[in-house]
């Protein structure tokens, strides 16, 4: 008898641990963006979510937690019980970029969190005023070989993507420009408008409404191909610099040991979602491109990344942070 009752709780755990598991996710599900709201990184955050919660059928609430190059927010979600109700905007700018800048970083950027997926690439541009004398890509490199370090260029502030692009770039192209760091795109790009500064590394979404508004001129865009909406604009490898050809990618992930059938629906979630045409339409007019993976190809994305970042932030002596 007593061996009956036993079998019959087993039974019973088993069938309730089974229906909590298919349950996921019973509440809300909070996404953290470890930066300010507005950004390219909360844009896309914000497009996805919003359609994550249909295909999922609970609120996927969208909580910024910026800081310190995304470290803040980054942290905070590494810290979370890996159940799936806490994810996090993985991107390469927090993922990648800011972890090889510092001495000591306070998240482990690929052992700390489950990749789910890669949401999108976003397509980098470097930008000029449009009232400047550079009309071209061509015409920039002249100035910078002729007058070495007379041009400036805006970054984020000191270790950011942006800076850190920058750097690469005068690498590669062997010129030299003084840094100019902000605090924030935001108040560089309002510094490029100002005529404070020559140049700016920026993310296509950040700088879109400016181009689009004859203020901005861009020279080059980091893009498999030119973009649509700037047919004129040649990409850096058409310039002859492909190593600087590569779009920045903006993904999603989880703290560290998801369960495999919490990752499982995330990541069939999130497919789902990148594959709607309005999303997928939405993120093309940030100047981005959807881009649904594997969480396995994901996270070879972000070591790839580390190891390439890191190898730059040693190539050109920068002193970490």
């Amino acid at each position: 008898m007593r061996q009956h009752i036993k079998a019959g709780i087993a039974a019973g755990l088993f069938s309730l641990s089974t229906a909590a598991a298919a349950a996921y996710p019973d509440r809300t599900v909070e996404f953290i963006v470890p930066y300010a709201p507005g950004g390219t990184t909360d844009l896309i955050a914000r497009i996805v979510a919003t359609k994550l919660s249909d295909v999922l059928g609970q609120s996927v609430v969208v909580v910024n937690k910026p800081g310190a190059g995304g470290a803040v927010g980054s942290a905070y979600a590494a810290r979370q019980k890996p159940d799936g109700y806490t994810l996090v905007m993985a991107v390469e700018s927090s993922h990648a970029v800011n972890p090889s800048v510092q001495k000591k970083s306070q998240y482990d950027p690929v052992n700390d969190f489950t990749p789910i997926s890669n949401l999108a690439n976003v397509l980098g541009v470097l930008d000029v005023n449009a009232k400047s004398d550079i009309k071209t890509f061509q015409q920039l490199l002249d100035v910078l070989k002729a007058e070495p370090g007379k041009l400036s260029f805006g970054s984020s502030g000191l270790g950011g993507y942006s800076h850190l692009f920058g750097e690469r770039f005068l690498s590669v192209t062997k010129t030299d420009m003084l840094h100019v760091p902000y605090n924030g795109l935001g108040p560089a790009l309002t510094g490029l408008l100002g005529g404070q500064i020559d140049v700016v590394f920026d993310n296509l979404p950040s700088s879109a409404g400016q181009i689009a508004a004859g203020a901005f001129r861009p020279l080059a865009v980091a893009a498999p191909t030119r973009v649509k909406s700037l047919p004129d604009v040649p990409t850096y490898a058409e310039v002859g610099y492909p190593q600087l050809n590569t779009p920045s990618w903006f993904g999603m992930a989880g703290p560290a040991k998801l369960p495999a059938d919490v990752l499982d629906t995330l990541n069939k979630a999130v497919g789902e979602v990148l594959a709607d045409p309005e999303v997928i339409a939405l993120i093309e007019k940030q100047g981005a491109v959807p881009d649904h993976t594997t969480p396995e190809a994901f996270k070879q994305v972000i070591e790839a990344s580390n190891e390439r970042w890191q190898d730059v932030v040693q190539a050109i002596g920068f002193e970490k942070l």
